[in-house]
């Protein structure tokens, strides 16, 4: 008897013709087992993904050791035939084999999580693994930070189908897997935590943050056990010298704003040109672009070909003029819209990081020639920098922040880190509103949430619906005929009762008041449940849900809830909604 494994689903179902004897694990059916299953779980998957990303760094590895030889200078007519050949091969896999891999991963993963209640084929991850690991190691100007990404993401969405977990949770165990696979490929999972949750999630529970540090804590520990703990980059002395030194960084955020423009407008404009092509010429686009950024190489900058990290490392230790550099930076940009926009699979996380390093350095560089008493460390720059594109181009302001300080491992730059990231992202903003994962979202026919939107809307709270009370406040402790007689002129029709002794607030209707027994108290009178209380800084949204079942809720002050602030309707509240919508559409 044998069970035939599905490859596009990663679900074992059985062979023609026979029973299956084995049956998929089962995840527990209640809340709170489930949340300490999904955590254990988490930590399952941080090891997986993290495997994977060790096979998958190798094999980007092996290619170009194969692809364009094992001497540390390539050169030679393989720098224009490798990326040449690669571009073939990979366009048969993506248009025969793996449709489903084009692009970084980082909106498919959205897509699964918003679109797909968190299904990925787990032979998009086969797929993602083979075409970016020819494509990164023969010389495309892409990273292999986001396919990572990716494969992480599917590997935890097959995991969650064979064991049967509840929508939401299967939903929401793709961007476990997502900070996994993108910790083990950063070597950074403080870095990864957040990009997944500012970028893919757009939000976090306690639940949500636990499972996604551990998975990204456990990739990291495996990835670290195979490849060493070494991080990425040798950190140079980074420091701050001065204050008047924060006018460079305020150049370097400025020129990276303009820089990650240029960019994503570039990748924009070619990218709905290419697509808009027959599709047959997809079969020929990423060897084209694999053979001019082979030609790039061949005469004389090699160093734009695949991730660049350890030319980032060499920027930071000033081996090359500012010149050198500023070519570089202009040149990474030309190659990687090139790669990415023909559909060749792989990532932008490194190619942003590069440019930003060489544009930071080559600030660096100036500024030691046009100001020599700063002595300011152009690894410094070459780090800020990193942070600079990631935050204009990536539109990740907080993930950019930390990784900086994370790779570095000082805390003294946080200045001129947080004044250039936020100088470059405002600027990015102001000159292009669309972040560039939503241009390429809306250019695939897809329409995922915009999590920078999310970040920016405005929360309608309590006071922005609430009015004020009309009506008599009653206390328990009076006589329903003396109540009855106040509220008799009251436009209320529904009147609040305040208990005092327990700070708790009741409502009655006027006719029930009217209509009570003669010398009977209030208490004896109102309903017994005390009504829910909001607060004026409460989310509108979450007051709708109180209001279920009640004519009106008091809004009292949180220093003394016996003081009504006002009350709050239904109508009110759809009212605010309606008026909210109207003014946006303007």
């Amino acid at each position: 008897m044998s069970l035939k494994l599905r490859i596009n689903d990663g679900i074992s179902t059985p062979a023609a013709g026979t029973t299956p004897k084995v049956i998929p694990l089962a995840a527990p059916r209640s809340a709170g087992a489930e949340e300490r299953f999904f955590l254990l779980l988490s930590i399952f998957i941080g090891i997986y993904a993290g495997l994977a990303v060790v096979c998958f760094r190798l094999a980007i590895e092996w290619t170009r050791v194969y692809a364009l030889g094992s001497a540390l200078a390539v050169s030679g007519r393989r720098l224009i035939l490798a990326p040449t050949i690669a571009g073939l091969v990979v366009a048969f896999l993506v248009m025969k084999v793996f449709p489903a891999v084009r692009g970084s991963g980082v909106n498919q993963t959205k897509s699964a999580l918003y679109i797909s209640n968190g299904y990925i084929p787990l032979r998009t991850a086969i797929g993602k693994f083979i075409c970016s690991a020819i494509a990164i190691g023969s010389g495309h100007s892409l990273g292999p930070e986001d396919p990572s990404l990716q494969i992480g993401a599917t590997l935890a969405s097959a995991l969650g189908r064979r064991l049967r977990l509840s929508r939401e949770k299967t939903r929401l165990i793709a961007p476990v897997g997502a900070a996994a696979g993108l910790a083990a490929a950063f070597n950074a999972p403080i870095s990864a935590v957040l990009f997944v949750i500012e970028e893919v999630i757009g939000r976090w529970s306690a639940g949500i943050l636990g499972s996604i540090v551990l998975s990204a804590v456990s990739s990291v520990v495996v990835a670290r056990f195979f490849l060493g703990a070494e991080p990425m980059f040798r950190i140079p002395n980074v420091s701050l010298i001065g204050a008047e030194e924060l006018l460079a960084y305020t150049a370097l955020g400025i020129a990276g704003g303009v820089a990650s423009l240029v960019f994503a407008k570039l990748i924009t404009w070619l990218r709905s040109h290419l697509k808009a092509m027959p599709l047959w010429t997809q079969y020929a686009q990423p060897a084209i672009a694999g053979a001019i950024i082979g030609t790039i190489g061949y005469f004389g900058f090699p160093q734009v070909m695949g991730a660049g990290y350890e030319y980032m490392d060499q920027a930071m230790h000033n081996q090359f003029t500012w010149q050198m550099l500023l070519a570089l930076a202009f040149l990474k940009i030309a190659t990687t819209t090139l790669s990415f926009t023909s559909g060749t699979p792989g990532g932008m996380f490194a190619p942003t990081l590069f440019i930003g390093a060489m544009l930071g350095a080559a600030t660096g560089g100036l500024e030691h020639i046009l100001v020599p008493h700063l002595t300011g460390s152009v690894g410094t720059y070459a780090l800020v920098g990193m942070g600079v594109l990631f935050a204009a181009f990536l539109r990740a302001p907080l993930t950019s922040v930390f990784m900086v300080l994370e790779v570095s491992g000082n805390y003294s730059i946080i200045i001129p880190v947080i004044l250039a990231n936020t100088l470059a992202y405002l600027i990015s903003r102001s000159l292009q509103p669309t972040p560039i994962f939503e241009v390429l979202t809306s250019q695939d026919g897809l329409i995922l949430p915009s999590m920078e939107e999310q970040r920016d809307a405005d929360v309608l709270r309590v006071e922005d619906a609430m009015r004020a009370y009309a009506g008599p406040t009653l206390e328990t402790d009076e006589l329903a005929d003396i109540a009855a007689e106040r509220a008799a002129k009251s436009p209320e029709p529904v009147l609040l009762v305040r208990r005092r002794a327990y700070n708790a607030w009741h409502s009655i209707r006027r006719e029930n008041l009217r209509n009570s027994p003669p010398h009977s108290l209030v208490e004896q009178v109102v309903p017994e449940d005390p009504l829910p209380v909001l607060f004026p800084d409460v989310a509108l949204e979450a007051a709708l849900r109180k209001l279920h079942g009640h004519d009106l809720l008091p809004v009292i002050n949180r220093a003394d809830a016996g003081k009504l602030e006002g009350v709050l309707t239904l109508e009110l509240v759809l009212q605010t909604f309606a008026e909210a919508t109207e003014k946006n559409l303007e």
